[in-house]
């Protein structure tokens, strides 16, 4: 149906407050609940009819997914389509951004992450973040492990934690005679290795990552898409990627989601189509909206 963009002065009042609940309803049936797999037992974490705000602006509508232990999962789709809004939502990263605010429910072991009583710096510890961009902070390779631990106050060898964090994320050996030295001085694979480290130092149980490969030269990308499938053998993984290949390559599970825009507004909600298994996502999808966007008809 055309929009009108002109209203006429007896509409403009309805242009100017649109109906919610239409609006509402024309994203809910966006999804498709029969392309959504929903037989997970036991997720780790898990999205029940979530909506992201950035002030009025819903950025994410009505999202559910369980997320799996020990699996990777890769959040695909077009730009502006909410992925990465979802994903600081899993751990409250969006806390930080003035005007968020999201409903419904986000659990972690089926407790409510946004529950009145809930402490979020525990929830970024328990469900860890690995940004786009390597963000060292400005110190030695080692005390960028060790903040992190002495921070929430970890009662350990600090000596033995840097060591494991650093062998768990593949860079001990290259780093091990230069702990003092500045992590600046690390190449741009090394410092995002550094930071998987760091996060694993804090002992989580989820990793997020939000485009982490984006960043790097194909070299650095094969050695942490390799470190991933290596940690989703202690961690869950969730992964935020443009890239249609990696997701191939390393995701046990795959969800897609595309933009929709308001008739009424104009403004553009991401919306979950299609979770899955990623070899049926790209081999045989339930949506068809899944097929164009994986076949490159559109994206």
């Amino acid at each position: 149906m055309p929009v009108d963009t002109h209203p006429s002065p007896e509409k403009k009042q309805t242009a100017e407050r649109p109906d919610r609940k239409k609006i509402a309803d024309h994203l809910d049936g966006a999804s498709n609940p029969e392309a959504i797999d929903t037989n997970i037992p036991d997720p780790v974490m898990e999205c029940e009819n979530v909506d992201v705000y950035y002030g009025k602006f819903r950025a994410v509508s009505g999202v559910n997914l369980k997320f799996a232990r020990n699996d990777i999962t890769a959040l695909i789709g077009p730009s502006g389509c909410g992925k990465s809004t979802l994903l600081r939502s899993l751990n409250r990263m969006n806390d930080l951004v003035d005007g968020a605010r999201v409903e419904g429910k986000v659990t972690f072991h089926g407790e409510d992450i946004y529950g009145p009583d809930v402490d979020a710096i525990e929830v970024r510890r328990r469900v860890g973040m690995v940004f786009q961009k390597p963000n060292p902070f400005p110190k030695s390779i080692y005390d960028n492990i060790a903040y992190g631990p002495r921070v929430v106050g970890m009662k350990v060898s600090m000596d033995d934690l840097v060591e494991e964090a650093l062998t768990r994320a593949a860079l001990w050996d290259e780093v091990k005679d230069k702990l003092k030295q500045s992590a600046y001085g690390l190449s741009g694979g090394q410092q995002q290795r550094l930071c998987i480290a760091r996060t694993i130092a804090v002992k989580p149980e989820v990793i997020l990552m939000d485009e982490p490969c984006s960043a790097l030269d194909p070299i650095a990308t094969m050695r942490i898409e390799d470190l991933m499938q290596e940690l989703s053998q202690d961690y869950a993984i969730i992964i935020v990627t443009h890239n249609m290949q990696q997701a191939a390559r390393v995701a046990n599970r795959t969800a897609f989601f595309t933009a929709l825009a308001s008739e009424q507004t104009g403004d553009r909600t991401g919306v979950l189509v299609e979770y899955g298994s990623t070899s049926t996502l790209f081999q045989n999808p339930r949506d068809r909206r899944t097929e164009d966007y994986v076949a490159g008809r559109f994206g």
